[in-house]
């Protein structure tokens, strides 16, 4: 199955997410953001599909790389397409970041699927049909009624409690708020979360990256009291020592690494340096699909967990695919916003949840999105 072509479709559609000065989203008026719209093309017509932020598919990148890699390639050799793309990122990792590289890798997996007439968790192993969900709420804000206060936050909570969700997932205040970053007010929003759902709701934080050690270990220590499952992210993941440092002194389970590079390479090292307890990649950020469950298998000859970072058809094939993750990421959520409702160039979410609180995974071929070709094709800005 030789790739054709390889096309990118710019379109725009309403949101209610708006990005604060520092890149947090949070609910604001309906205005109009673009997405990417990235198509494989086989010889016999077949094609595989991924979505990316705009920002992120430039011209040069599909011309100078994606182009010159895979066309007259099997799509079949996915592997090794995956190998030359990352070979590469020699000296242009700036231009071919890790999310474009996720994001073609993705496309491939989704003609594959397609062309197989199969879901992507089975080519990748088929471990499950369904799994429960957390809910990750959106950064606190100053809105009233919104995220702005501990009283708020454990209000929301009891909401997704009562739509099904097992687990939840707090990011808190980050600047621009003005009061953040304060880890007083973290651990008091985590506090009234914790007696608002009760003890057998599975609780994290993350913690974004804002802190230093000692005040890390400060709210590490309040977790442990509070019996949350993890903390995540709450110093600079390029300090592995410092993760380290933390692990060792905290009995509550460290997460990391969510950012940082490296793909599967950094994560080996956070592993030997006991910077983590639980495994991070997200398939949308670390490489691909393809890293992401080199990092699970890592994790897996470890004995640890690897917890997938991020929504979305990617993250789903992967958590179908691997045993040694309890989660998937939903949201993110917040009380202004409808997560139920999909966005317009879908027909459909990818990852409905029923009242049980479990996600199940797609059964459509591919990565399983219901794509509204229509929309996209009324509201197309620029093609490439």
């Amino acid at each position: 199955m030789k790739i054709s072509a390889i096309d990118v479709t710019l379109f725009s559609y309403p949101t209610r997410r708006v990005s604060d000065s520092a890149g947090h989203s949070h609910p604001g008026a309906e205005t109009d953001a673009q997405m990417a719209l990235l198509t494989i093309t086989s010889e016999d017509g077949d094609c595989g599909y991924a979505f990316a932020p705009a920002e992120v598919i430039r011209p040069h990148v599909v011309n100078a790389f994606f182009r010159k890699v895979l066309i007259g390639q099997n799509a079949f050799d996915r592997e090794r397409l995956w190998q030359d793309l990352v070979h590469w990122q020699r000296g242009s990792a700036h231009q071919l970041t890790e999310r474009a590289l996720s994001a073609v890798e993705q496309a491939l997996w989704d003609l594959i699927g397609r062309k197989l007439k199969q879901p992507v968790h089975k080519l990748l192993g088929g471990y499950r049909e369904k799994i429960p969900a957390y809910g990750s709420t959106m950064c606190g804000d100053e809105l009233e009624g919104g995220l702005s206060t501990p009283d708020e936050y454990a209000q929301f909570a009891e909401k997704l409690v009562a739509r099904g969700y097992q687990a939840i997932k707090l990011h808190t205040w980050m600047p621009p708020v003005s009061f953040a970053p304060s880890t007083q007010m973290d651990i008091k929003a985590c506090a009234a979360v914790r007696e608002a759902v009760g003890p057998d709701i599975a609780l994290m934080l993350d913690g974004y990256h804002w802190y230093s050690r000692s005040e890390a270990l400060t709210i590490g220590k309040a977790l442990e009291k509070l019996n949350f499952a993890w903390f995540e992210e709450p110093m600079e993941e390029e300090s592995m020592a410092s993760y380290a440092w933390l692990a060792e002194n905290l009995s509550i389970d460290v997460l990391g690494p969510e950012s940082l590079g490296g793909k599967h390479h950094s994560r080996a090292d956070w592993v030997r340096a006991g910077a983590c307890d639980i495994l991070r990649a997200g398939a949308n950020g670390v490489g691909g699909i393809s890293a992401t469950m080199k990092v699970a298998s890592l994790a897996e000859a470890f004995g640890m967990d690897c917890e997938v970072h991020g929504n979305g058809a990617a993250s789903i094939a992967v958590v179908g695919a691997i045993r040694n993750c309890r989660w998937y990421e939903r949201g993110l959520l917040h009380p202004f916003l409808d997560y139920e409702q999909p966005p317009a160039y879908l027909n459909a979410l990818v990852d409905p949840m029923d009242a049980e609180g479990f996600v199940h995974l797609p059964t459509r071929p591919g990565l399983g999105e219901d794509i509204n070709f229509a929309w996209i094709e009324t509201h197309t800005l620029n093609r490439w």
